[in-house]
């Protein structure tokens, strides 16, 4: 089902929205099995940066220490499944495959590297160290290519 410039806009939309939330979904899918082969591999504990980031950004009030993990995974599936989006509307511009999700993975990381120094909850790349700048790189490029494969393959590119 490629999109046919001569199609209706507002079914493109709908269409690039929604095959955008099952790429997100996807990716989100992969990401989370790349962090737990990660975890188990260096021993590094469940990440709660999802909800301490919530918690700046919509100003609320933290949660009990004992579900901020639970809380945590399910803002980082919303989150991941919501960038599926972004992907599914690159492809309206008539950007498609390998370049298009390029362009997805760049979003996502430099969106990464610059909104979690600003919320105060990871120091700024250049002041990171080099593994865990490659590690959080490798997370987001296995997220970015499966979900511009699944996008892809639904979109019959």
């Amino acid at each position: 089902m490629k999109f046919d410039i001569t199609e209706n806009p507002l079914k493109q939309l709908g269409t690039a929205i929604g095959v955008g939330i099952l790429s997100g979904l996807a990716g989100t899918v992969a990401i989370t099995l790349s962090q737990l082969i990660e975890m188990r591999l260096t021993k590094r504990r469940p990440s709660t940066t999802p909800v301490d980031a919530v918690t700046k950004v919509l100003d609320v009030k933290a949660i009990k220490k004992d579900k901020k993990e639970e809380v945590s995974q399910k803002i980082h599936w919303t989150y991941g499944t919501i960038w599926g989006v972004p992907r599914g509307l690159v492809t309206l511009t008539g950007l498609h495959g390998w370049p298009a999700s390029l362009l997805h993975f760049a979003a996502i990381t430099g969106t990464a590297m610059t909104m979690l120094p600003k919320l105060d909850l990871a120091p700024p790349v250049t002041k990171q160290d080099p593994k865990t700048i490659a590690i959080d790189t490798l997370h987001h490029a296995v997220y970015a290519l499966a979900s511009g494969l699944t996008f892809d393959a639904i979109n019959g590119e």
